[in-house]
């Protein structure tokens, strides 16, 4: 890595090498690219560095409100215009076209030397996820107009081999379009623009619930909340009109969902992971919950999410049950082969429970292993001690 591309990033660091030594090299269909993993100098975790000098910047890290007429008042201008769009519960990537005239790229290369990428929030090549961006979203036109913009997108759906939640219409998975960015900037297009193009290319988006500035945008997000909550999804992400300003709020039952997930893989989550949740629960309760009822009801609820999976994992694992992440993911063998080999190589154990083939295409239910939890639960069934 060179000094120029040093300049490119825009870093806080004094030097080079201060910055460098935290990227890594990494390699997808004959294309060496360089990735920084976690934050570092003022540049965003997940931001690629290609061999030719292209820079993709990584998302930035969305903060969350917990207290939210208080929240909503501090982040935004009282005057200007904020958005409120549903947060999906999905697996984040940046589309992007990149050029490979001077690099092999295999099959996937475009005749003009250009192929499609999409990589994840920590900058890898993610085999799955690309392969269907490639064969799912239409983005020729929309690359050749805008060559130096990405796409920010959330691959949702039953069949992803990251995150697993039903959406109404969704049979196995698609994308939504949640932001569109200056690839080596990172800059934002301002929201409504943003909408408007994506309509415009034919990319679906998320749900916007209206838009408001931040005094009226509190009981937008009320009712955005409450019709969420009902239906089981995640919540909302509140966007200053430039696209610049953001913050989250998510809805009861995704907290639940979450402390359900923490619950039934106990010994691999950690404490912070099952105490922020909690908080944000507390928060949410104080604001929104106007009688004992109600907050005994949301209580009773919470203690289920906790205590159900958790039972039902030390079940699992006395029965010789697999532990841990259930996926199932479909598309060609050469595909499905390369996700599994790509979650290997992040040090994932993966137990397949079914290998099948359906309508022509490989379909793969697996199980990203908890060892941690079930060696220690084990331990314990078999009589261990439980230091405090």
């Amino acid at each position: 890595m060179d000094e120029a591309w040093f300049d490119r990033l825009d870093s806080t660091a004094d030097e080079p090498a201060e910055l460098f030594e935290h990227f890594r090299e990494r390699e997808f269909e004959g294309l060496t690219y360089h990735a920084l993993s976690a934050a570092r100098h003022g540049v965003e975790r997940g931001t690629v560095v290609l061999g030719d000098g292209t820079v993709v910047r990584g998302y930035p890290s969305v903060a969350r409100v917990l207290a939210l007429d208080a929240g909503l008042r501090s982040v935004f201008d009282p005057d200007e215009t904020v958005h409120v769009e549903e947060k999906l519960d999905g697996f984040n990537v940046r589309i992007v076209r990149v050029d490979t005239a001077d690099e092999a790229s295999g099959d996937a290369e475009d005749a003009d030397g250009t192929t499609v990428l999409a990589f994840t929030r920590g900058g890898h090549v993610c085999p799955y996820t690309t392969v269907l961006a490639r064969e799912r979203l239409e983005t020729a036109a929309f690359f050749d107009d805008h060559p130096g913009r990405m796409l920010c997108a959330e691959l949702v759906g039953p069949e992803t081999p990251y995150t697993t939640h039903d959406y109404d219409g969704i049979e196995t998975n698609a994308f939504r379009v949640f932001g569109v960015r200056e690839r080596a900037a990172g800059v934002p297009l301002p929201v409504a623009e943003r909408r408007d193009l994506c309509d415009r290319y034919g990319f679906a988006q998320p749900r916007l619930f209206g838009s408001a500035e931040p005094a009226a945008a509190i009981e937008v997000v009320r009712e955005a909340i409450a019709d969420l909550d009902a239906a089981g999804r995640e919540g909302v992400v509140l966007k200053a009109d430039d696209g610049h300003s953001m913050v989250k709020y998510t809805t009861e039952a995704q907290h639940h969902d979450e402390l359900a997930y923490a619950f039934s893989l106990p010994f691999d989550l950690g404490q912070d992971f099952v105490f922020s949740r909690i908080v944000r629960e507390a928060f949410q309760a104080a604001e929104f919950d106007e009688d004992d009822e109600r907050l005994r009801e949301r209580a009773h609820d919470l203690g289920e999410s906790i205590l159900l999976p958790f039972v039902e994992t030390i079940h699992d694992v006395a029965t010789d049950e697999p532990v841990g992440e259930r996926h199932t993911v479909r598309g060609d063998p050469d595909t499905v082969e390369a996700l599994l080999y790509h979650l290997g190589q992040q040090g994932l154990s993966v137990e397949i429970i079914d290998d099948r083939w359906e309508d022509g295409e490989r379909v793969v239910e697996f199980v990203k292993a908890a060892a941690a939890t079930r060696d220690r639960v084990e331990y314990y069934l078999e009589g261990g001690t439980y230091d405090e």
